[in-house]
């Protein structure tokens, strides 16, 4: 099967990369704005004929999107994740043999759900910040294109790899700080919210068993379960060893808008640098809206249609983000 990967280079497309090319019956192209990429192309400021005459050359049977801005201004966002959705699904209709596409979006796009209670793909989504109104305005477009396509709406990604300004990443650069300097204590955001979160190996995994199926329409990607931030905070503290203080900060400031892969970490007073997924500068920040105390997937329609559930616990994801910050030079 021939595959055509957008997004290789963020946090979840760098895993995806991986696992495809382990796949030695699937032939693997990525198109980008990189020089690593086979295909140097610019999602945000390219022509869909041009990109339609990509797809001719190539003549993948899937194209795989994992590209989007994660943060910037209201601009940046929209182009990112919305515009260059557009421009992926009119080239595929344009090309001589439309390709199904997978493409992936994000639990941001749901907004606020009623507490202790699963979120499913048939839920009204009301998105609250810029990133979460650009990934719906996306999974929208990819919906009403009439492609054989799929949307996966990811929960909150973890595991190694996992930017710096994402919470956990956050967290685990404060722990070798302060284990560095022998410092007692560590400054985090308000960690009192519920989040679903998934390793970005299962979330790898999500995407390949999507990119072979039948399935189409929002598939939610997640765990099925809710974790407060705090617990899931001591996890890696303990994988850490560090034996001092978390000091929660209860401010409300302004949110990136989005902190920790497509779901999110948008936890009260969450106030993170900016990163992105694709290589898109910040151009300064937005608000991402009231936060969002309470998210869990409800992961039916994966475990029926793709066949999938998660592998990675949430102990072992954490313990390697510490792993690999601990490691690095």
């Amino acid at each position: 099967m021939r595959v055509l990967l957008l997004g290789a280079d963020g946090f979840i497309g760098r895993r995806v990369t991986d696992r495809l090319l382990m796949d030695q019956e699937l032939q693997v192209t990525v198109l980008g704005r990189r020089d690593s990429a086979d295909i140097r192309f610019d999602l945000t400021t390219g022509s869909p004929g041009a990109l339609a005459r990509f797809l001719d050359a190539v003549a993948p049977q899937v194209v795989i999107n994992c590209a989007g801005a994660t943060y910037g201004s209201s601009r940046t966002l929209i182009r990112s994740n919305t515009l260059a959705v557009a421009t992926v699904c009119e080239a595929i209709r344009r090309s001589r043999e439309p390709a199904r596409l997978v493409h992936v979006g994000s639990a941001a796009e749901y907004g606020p759900v009623p507490g202790g209670v699963p979120v499913s793909e048939q839920a009204e989504p009301r998105p609250v910040g810029p990133y979460g109104v650009s990934k719906l305005a996306g999974t929208e477009l990819v919906l009403a294109s009439g492609l054989d396509a799929a949307v996966l709406r990811v929960f909150d990604v973890v595991g190694p790899g996992a930017p710096t300004a994402s919470l956990f990443g956050r967290l685990a650069e404060g722990l070798r700080r302060a284990l560095e300097r022998d410092e007692a204590q560590v400054r985090m955001p308000d960690l009192s919210g519920y989040r679903d979160f998934v390793d970005v190996r299962d979330v790898a995994r999500a995407i390949q068993a999507a990119a072979v199926s039948a399935a189409t329409g929002v598939v939610n990607i997640g765990s099925g379960h809710a974790v407060r931030a705090r617990d899931a905070a001591q996890l890696l503290v303990r994988a850490s060893g560090f034996e001092g203080a978390i000091v929660e900060e209860n401010r409300q400031v302004l949110l990136p808008a989005q902190a920790g892969g497509p779901g999110g970490d948008h936890l009260p007073g969450h106030h993170l640098p900016g990163h992105r997924a694709e290589g898109h500068r910040p151009e300064g920040r937005v608000a991402a809206g009231e936060p969002v105390p309470w998210r869990q997937a409800d992961v039916r329609t994966a475990r029926d249609r793709l066949g999938w559930r998660t592998q990675v616990p949430l102990e072992e994801s954490l313990g390697d983000v510490w792993l690999e910050t601990a490691c690095r030079v």
